[in-house]
């Protein structure tokens, strides 16, 4: 081939700007519409004031900053201070079964640590880590993990995550562990027979769980679905709210600065329900939009994962997948009306700096399996070609 095709390659530490352009669209959006509540009559209901769009700015800024850099550093070289990543993100989670540990409010769990004067979620670190350490055992021990032994250490460092927050009462986060579980498994050589017993052990648990750890206000969360209308103690209002406030937005929505008597309240609408105020303040158009963006941030994580150089990088992208997946699916099924509220917050857009930041630092881990996927690769060149 002509040596000006021998030119054409990819950069060792090129950087996928169209993943982190698009996460950083919605984290855009996502300062507008919370700083459109706070100067709103909502923030005095809601008690959401100015510093909760700054903290959103500055966690953006951040978490760019942050996914940036963390684009440049090999993965590779990364996972292997996974024991350090283990131990510290167990540590600030079991910091929330102390007099640090606290109850968010609107929360139905214990959830949140403040350690000078700053709040934070552990349980966000935790999903980092176990990306990163469960992709680690995964590309150790993919060739033995159909074994029994392999598979039963394997469900092990899976559970461990998915236990810890169950007993903080954090089933929605518990749920998105699994998923992202779930998820990397999958990717890798698991046999047919483990995913033919897989749906059975899930209706077990389901089961188990139903009749010994779910209080009967969440199985009212999941009732109420099949029976709307009916609850007597109005745990659906809620959601009943962020569909009119939907509604309420027509097809182009009432804009970032209406008055503030038109927009609709509902409660948490800065963090978990901030999809309703989208439709309010966007509208259909707006909505849908939103959507398109936030369904191309997780197929691109999942075509990333399709040209990883290794093993390693492909699970750390399924592992990143699974998470945004899972949170976008959960929460804007949640607040359609078509999933039980359980408090998982939208990717990028919901209220909260510790989330905002832990997301942008998963981009990172995505980027930089992109950035060092291959020294370089020539498009049209093959070095057998002479």
């Amino acid at each position: 081939m002509s040596s000006v095709f021998k030119k054409l390659s990819v950069s060792k530490h090129s950087v996928d700007i169209g993943l982190l352009f698009a996460v950083t669209i919605c984290a855009t959006i996502s300062t507008l519409l919370i700083y459109s509540i706070a100067r709103s009559g909502i923030s005095e209901i809601e008690g959401v004031g100015n510093s909760y769009w700054i903290t959103q700015l500055v966690s953006m800024g951040m978490g760019v900053f942050a996914a940036f850099i963390i684009s440049f550093i090999d993965y590779r070289k990364l996972v292997k201070f996974w024991p350090l990543f283990a131990i510290v993100s167990i540590g600030f989670v079991a910091l929330t079964f102390t007099s640090l540990g606290y109850q968010r409010e609107g929360a139905d769990d214990q959830g949140w640590i403040k350690i000078f004067g700053i709040s934070m979620q552990p349980s966000e670190i935790m999903k980092i880590a176990f990306i990163l350490t469960f992709s680690y055992h995964l590309s150790k021990d993919e060739e033995d993990m159909n074994k029994p032994l392999h598979m039963l250490l394997l469900l092990l460092h899976g559970g461990i995550p998915i236990g810890i927050v169950g007993l903080q009462g954090d089933y929605g986060t518990a749920i998105v562990f699994a998923a992202i579980f779930g998820f990397m498994l999958i990717s890798a050589k698991i046999s047919w027979k483990y995913l033919a017993i897989a749906p059975f052990a899930i209706a077990g648990v389901v089961a188990v769980m139903w009749f010994n750890f779910l209080s009967q206000f969440h199985k009212e969360r999941i009732l109420i679905l099949f029976h709307p209308g009916t609850d007597p103690e109005n745990i659906e209002y809620q959601q009943d709210l962020g569909l009119a406030a939907i509604k309420s937005g027509g097809v182009f929505g009432k804009g970032l600065f209406a008055n503030s008597d038109e927009y609709i309240y509902v409660p948490e609408l800065h963090n978990d329900f901030i999809f309703a105020h989208v439709g309010q303040v966007f509208g259909f158009i707006g909505s849908l939009g939103v959507l398109i963006v936030l369904a191309y941030i997780c197929l691109k994580v999942f075509a990333d994962s399709r040209i990883t150089r290794d093993r390693l990088g492909r699970f750390i992208c399924m592992g990143a997948f699974g998470l945004f997946f899972t949170h976008c699916l959960m929460n804007i099924g949640m607040v359609l009306k078509v999933a039980p509220v359980i408090g998982v917050p939208l990717p990028f857009l919901s209220g909260g700096g510790t989330a905002m930041l832990s997301m942008y630092v998963v981009i990172g881990l995505v980027l930089s399996t992109y950035s060092h996927r291959a020294v370089t690769y020539n498009v049209f060149y093959d070095d057998n070609d002479e």
